[in-house]
């Protein structure tokens, strides 16, 4: 059902991929939106247990788009490398294909948003603290992937 990479050469292997995602703060979540116009949003995410968390509120745009369809694509790139008397970057780029949903459990949300929490606040405190104070406004949701390539790119 998915297309085979053009450069093969290029591509990373699962365990590259699975680096990306655990090490990068952020990538662009891409969902089919109002009118069937594709909508993308930057998502700070974690990447636990081989499948992709974000957090967000509980109304909007994304969850609008995410209730009519669940097939998305999220898109990462790590912060590459530029060599010294060159202009282009060498980058590292994953992208997903699954299915996305929301998470209704509390005790699942709370663990969601713990390693959330912990992977961006200075502090494991700060993260119990905004947990406590946000989360009955607070969505949580979960991709599966299906489907999951990587690319070396360079630029030049």
């Amino acid at each position: 059902m998915f297309r085979n990479m053009r450069r093969a050469g290029q591509e990373l292997s699962k365990e590259e991929c699975e680096e990306i995602l655990i090490s990068q703060p952020r990538g662009i979540l891409a969902l089919l939106g109002d009118y069937d116009y594709p909508y993308t949003v930057p998502m700070n995410h974690v990447y636990v247990d081989g499948k992709i968390y974000f957090h967000g509120a509980q109304t909007g745009h994304k969850n609008d788009a995410i209730k009519n369809h669940s097939k998305c694509s999220y898109c990462v790139l790590n912060e590459g490398v530029k060599e010294e008397d060159n202009w282009w970057y060498t980058f590292k780029s994953v992208v997903v294909f699954g299915k996305i949903k929301t998470i209704s459990d509390d005790d699942r949300k709370v663990e969601i948003l713990t390693v959330l929490g912990d992977k961006f606040f200075p502090t494991h405190e700060e993260t119990v603290d905004e947990i406590d104070r946000l989360l009955h406004k607070t969505e949580i949701f979960e991709i599966t992937i299906d489907h999951m390539t990587g690319k070396l790119v360079r630029e030049n």
